[in-house]
């Protein structure tokens, strides 16, 4: 049987794939971005599924840094929204950082209960995701975070590249849809990702600044990042690879 790959949408999916697949969760606009934008700095970058689950994650961390949306609002006591511009303007890289988004840590957080695996991906990390799984997990399943029940565009695009290059490793396609959501994202550039309803909310709300640098950073990241327990972190294989790419 040849190794084989499916798409998909909503943290709901995550259950049908826990059992037998590596998962990789994207976000694009904005949860994964950040996290691994988060991670990436060295920052200790954990999610969370709930505001419930917000409390448990702060209780056993000293001063952390709590940030994220429910329905696009900011919760009361938080101290930053889901913006990997405005994390980046801060200098308390000790401070570990909490995220709660409506979507994107609720899928991290539902793939990462039992699956063989589970990666974080966006524009930024995508060609490296790729690279990391191919021949390292048999079954992959690549699911985009979604939003108001939609599979956003950016998300699309996301999860068509890591399954293009997959492909390009030997890597079968498990259904028509993935294969026509990878034939309707091949080549498109980054900025075709403007159509979507999670840019409008950028625009509407006045945090373009985001989207500029979703734009910007595209393929520009080398890091692998995954779930171990609700943190993010670096496997150990990846770390290697780093290494030996540096």
């Amino acid at each position: 049987m040849s190794d084989s790959l499916i798409i998909d949408c909503f943290p709901s999916s995550a259950a049908l794939y826990r059992q037998k697949y590596a998962i990789v969760a994207i976000d694009v606009i904005r949860t994964t971005t950040m996290a691994i934008t988060s991670a990436a700095s060295g920052r200790r970058t954990f999610c969370a599924s709930s505001l419930e689950d917000v409390g448990r994650i702060a209780g056993r961390l000293d001063n952390p840094l709590i940030a994220g949306e429910l329905n696009g609002d900011m919760p009361e006591g938080f101290d930053m929204n889901n913006s990997p511009v405005e994390l980046l303007e801060r200098t308390d890289l000790h401070r570990p950082l909490i995220m709660l988004s409506s979507s994107g840590t609720k899928l991290v957080c539902e793939a990462g209960h039992g699956a063989e695996a589970t990666y974080l991906a966006c524009f930024r990390n995508y060609s490296a995701v790729a690279r990391h799984l191919a021949g390292r997990h048999r079954k992959i399943a690549i699911i985009g975070a979604g939003s108001r029940n939609e599979f956003r565009e950016e998300d699309q695009m996301c999860c068509a590249w890591v399954a293009e290059a997959l492909l390009r490793e030997g890597y079968a396609a498990e259904s028509s849809a993935t294969m026509e959501i990878v034939e309707r994202w091949s080549g498109a550039p980054a900025e075709a990702c403007q159509i979507s309803n999670s840019v409008r909310y950028l625009r509407r709300s006045g945090q373009l600044r985001d989207l500029s640098f979703i734009l910007d950073h595209v393929d520009d990241l080398e890091g692998v990042f995954t779930v171990a327990g609700d943190e993010i972190v670096i496997p150990v294989a990846a770390s290697r690879e780093m290494v030996e790419a540096s």
